[in-house]
């Protein structure tokens, strides 16, 4: 049978980019395109008219966000609704507001020209910063422009179009993802934007799937054309064949097919066939992911990435902000736990240093950035400890490298627990504090790291990285990373004998676990809980109530005497034959 890898090696009628929110979809393009706003920087005679026609645009502009604000609280978590609260606060900022009347006054030029330009200002910093995030955001302040420009000139936007399109753009402001959904749009292709681009994070919160980053799509297609985006990969098929076609139906039915097993499967234990419970987290970047959790039957979350709040929002939130975050995430998911992980900035994740560093991935980031921004760390603890009242919330350190990070960590977390009680805030004094093992220094003395703390967590995704010297995202490099390597699985067999002699619970929350074909291993290495996405969780499931606790030992015990990664992948995929286990990964 055909994968997805065999149709992509020879199709030549594809366009690639970035797979920003899962799905497949099949359909006809609809090219959209906003009418280019000539700017005019004629010199005006009457100041006052002109900053009133100003002040006329931002309250319509104000007006106009406010409606699309509404709109995106009713479609989707306030966390993600909150980009557009930070559109509007733009228009009320009263010192680019004060800057604007004044260049009026002084150069007495149109206002829609004083607006581009000093707008524009703002942008150029963030375009030109070498983080991609940066220039993400100088497209939302895109739109804030040329919403005022388009108001000044009296000129409308019609946002309604042909229904059950696919959308094809250069670009796509957050107001536009929104407003075009409701039209029943079945999915995004974008010339630019990444995985961080609000569009990108709005489209995965409406389950629309879309294709980002691709570059050539408004060139390369046509209205009404018909095309399949796949999600999944990040490929646009256009002009598809009827293999094609018939390949990609098979794989939308599948979906649909397996969405049905999700539901007969979410009240049923990940249990061996012998009797060995697996118990099943899943990883969380936004708290809008949190009916994917429940839906999915997850015990709970094993993984919660505070840094992706930056990321969605462009700042850093409150203490007050943060807390009712947490709050809502340990009230969901309660009586089940939640692992909240410290803000993991730096290396390829958000980043609030300005500076560049030569070598980020072993610079100052996760716990070493917390450290040396206490203010930023402290704040978080005590929105942390705030909401852990239901007592169903643990606090997880990452990038530990050093005993003595833990106990610094630690003393700040005692300070925080004592400002709080001065102020007779109840919070769970018990809090549990566990640390990422995702460098080797963490896994070699994996015996004494677990004596100083209540859990641990292997991130697999940096400990392979840093155990074989690979970056991951090198393409030149990239064949090094390997996951089964004797080196991968010997660490991980080191850290779970540790954590049972030390008594201290033990997962898995890389992406290692959601390779369904590294489950039979991982579970004969010992591990008895794996923190993963959630929509992997039915497939993985579904494979440990399929094979037994005995035999995944055996299994394991031989792949810890292999030599190479190419003979540990033969012998799993035997044993997936041997026990007539389907292996399906995530449909693809």
């Amino acid at each position: 049978m055909k994968s997805f890898q065999d149709i992509y090696r020879k199709t030549e009628n594809k366009i690639t980019g970035i797979a920003a929110a899962p799905g497949i979809v099949i359909g006809n393009v609809y090219l959209f395109t906003k009418e280019a706003l000539q700017v005019n920087g004629s010199v005006i005679t009457n100041v006052e008219e002109a900053k009133k026609n100003l002040h006329e645009a931002l309250a319509k502009s104000k007006k106009e966000l406010t409606k699309v604000f509404t709109i995106a609280r009713e479609k989707m978590d306030e966390v993600r609704a909150a980009i557009f609260e930070a559109q509007l606060m733009i228009l009320d900022d009263p010192i680019l507001l004060e800057s604007i009347d004044k260049r009026i006054d002084a150069e007495k030029r149109q206002p829609e020209y004083i607006v581009d330009d000093e707008i524009s200002k703002y942008q150029e910093k963030m375009i030109i910063s070498h983080e991609s995030y940066m220039k993400e955001r100088a497209q939302d302040i895109e739109d804030i422009k040329q919403r005022i420009i388009r108001n000044l000139q009296k000129k409308r936007w019609e946002s309604k179009i042909k229904h059950d399109v696919v959308v094809v753009s250069e670009s796509l402001t957050p107001a536009d993802t929104v407003l075009l959904s409701r039209n029943h749009v079945r999915g995004f292709v974008t010339d630019y934007g990444g995985l961080t681009s609000h569009a990108a994070i709005i489209s995965r919160s409406l389950n629309i799937p879309a294709v980002v980053g691709t570059h050539s799509a408004c060139q390369k297609l046509k209205d009404e054309q018909t095309i399949i985006v796949d999600g999944f990969h990040g490929y646009v098929i256009y002009d598809p064949t009827d293999e094609q076609l018939e390949f990609f139906s098979k794989k939308k039915e599948k979906l649909l097919q397996l969405q049905k097993e999700w539901k007969e499967l979410k009240d049923k234990p990940a249990v061996t066939t012998d009797g060995v419970e697996i118990k099943l987290q899943a990883n969380v970047d936004v708290s809008g992911e949190i009916d994917l959790v429940i839906t999915t039957g997850a015990h709970g979350i094993g993984l919660f990435r505070t840094e992706h709040i930056l990321d969605e929002t462009g700042e850093i939130p409150s203490e007050d902000e943060q807390a009712e975050i947490y709050t809502k995430l340990s009230s969901r998911v309660y009586p089940n736990e939640v692992v909240i992980r410290a803000f993991d900035i730096g290396g390829d994740k958000f980043r609030l240093m300005e500076y560049r560093e030569h070598n980020p991935f072993l610079g100052l980031r996760g716990i070493r950035f917390l450290l040396e921004n206490k203010s930023l760390f402290k704040s978080q603890v005590r929105a942390v400890l705030k909401a852990s009242q239901n007592k169903n919330i643990n606090f997880m350190l990452p990038m530990v490298s050093s005993i003595i990070e833990i106990h610094e960590a630690k003393k700040i977390i005692n300070e925080c627990k004592t400002e709080l009680e001065n102020i007779n805030m109840k919070f769970d004094r018990e809090l549990p504090i566990g640390i990422m093992i995702e460098v080797p220094s963490a896994a070699v003395m994996i015996k004494e790291f677990a004596n100083e703390v209540d859990f641990l967590s292997i991130g697999t995704n940096d400990l392979i990285q840093y155990l074989m010297a690979v970056d991951r995202t090198n393409d030149l490099v990239s064949d090094l990373y390997q996951e089964f390597s004797p080196v991968v699985l010997r660490t991980i067999k080191h850290i779970v004998d540790a954590a049972s002699e030390t008594n201290k619970p033990v997962s898995l929350c890389g992406e290692m676990a959601a390779d369904t074909l590294a489950i039979p291993v991982l579970v004969g290495l010992g591990l008895k809980r794996m923190s993963i996405s959630p929509a992997t969780i039915p497939y993985v499931k579904r494979i440990i109530r399929n094979f037994s606790f005995k035999k995944a030992k055996e299994l394991a015990d031989k792949c810890l005497h292999l030599k190479t990664e190419t003979e540990i992948q033969e012998l799993i995929q035997q044993f997936f034959i041997e026990n007539n286990i389907t292996r399906t990964r995530n449909i693809i």
